[in-house]
């Protein structure tokens, strides 16, 4: 069985143009459902935040409108809360990839904040990708992408396949023209070759050993590929 680290934001909120914080952290489903794939596989997760912080859920995520109607919604809370892991994150600057045989970061508005700079994160990333092992990214989680470039403007990521949540996506949330800048225009301006599909469904991208889910209802279905990877 393989050995995941999955990583998680530990940003309690998003700073927006105004200077404005805007309240988030990590999507719930973005953890429920891959974490409860990965280890119903019979895999080990280890979840990491920057510093080891525990990690805030955007409440949004667990409202009864995002799950499904309110038994949706405890259905979640009830998951979120038997993800015990979440108590006692390892730190990102104590982690060693080579300790691991895939690495997988979720979503939430949290990482706009935080991965995209974060240096641990890129050395994570970057050295995960280049040895070929599976790496998996779904939503505003492809943040993490961009705290990989180089001085040179250069990425382990240019020329990928991917998707995340779009710039039609961020729009009806009605953060976009509030925002410093837009997940898919800085991914585009790294070289990668962004894939977008239809707001809010579920849209799945595949390229080499990188997998990416463009938004909350890719989750489950990126897990699904993720794991054809790990068998």
């Amino acid at each position: 069985m393989a050995k995941i680290l999955f990583v998680l934001t530990g940003a309690r909120h998003w700073t927006l143009a105004d200077g404005a914080e805007h309240p988030t952290g990590f999507w719930a489903e973005e953890l429920v459902a891959p974490y409860r794939a990965f280890t119903e596989a019979g895999h080990e997760v280890v979840l990491a935040t920057p510093g080891g912080v525990v990690p805030t859920v955007d409440q949004v995520s667990l409202t009864p409108d995002l799950n499904g109607g309110p038994e949706g919604a405890r259905a979640m809370a009830a998951a979120l809360a038997g993800v015990t892991a979440l108590r006692n994150p390892a730190d990102l600057s104590s982690v060693d990839p080579e300790e691991y045989d895939a690495v997988f970061y979720a979503g939430g508005h949290g990482p706009m904040e935080d991965l995209a700079t974060d240096r641990d994160s890129a050395r994570v990333l970057g050295t995960v990708l280049t040895s070929g092992r599976p790496v998996g990214l779904v939503c505003h989680g492809l943040a993490a992408v961009l705290a990989t470039e180089s001085p040179d403007g250069g990425s382990p990521f240019a020329g990928y396949r991917l998707t995340g949540f779009t710039k039609a996506e961020e729009a009806l949330t009605g953060l976009a023209p509030r925002a410093k800048w837009l997940l898919e225009d800085r991914l585009v301006a790294l070289g990668a070759k962004f894939v977008p599909g239809e707001p809010y469904a579920p849209h799945v991208v595949v390229d080499r050993n990188l997998h990416t889910g463009q938004n909350p209802a890719s989750s489950a279905p990126l897990a699904a590929e993720f794991l054809k990877a790990l068998s």
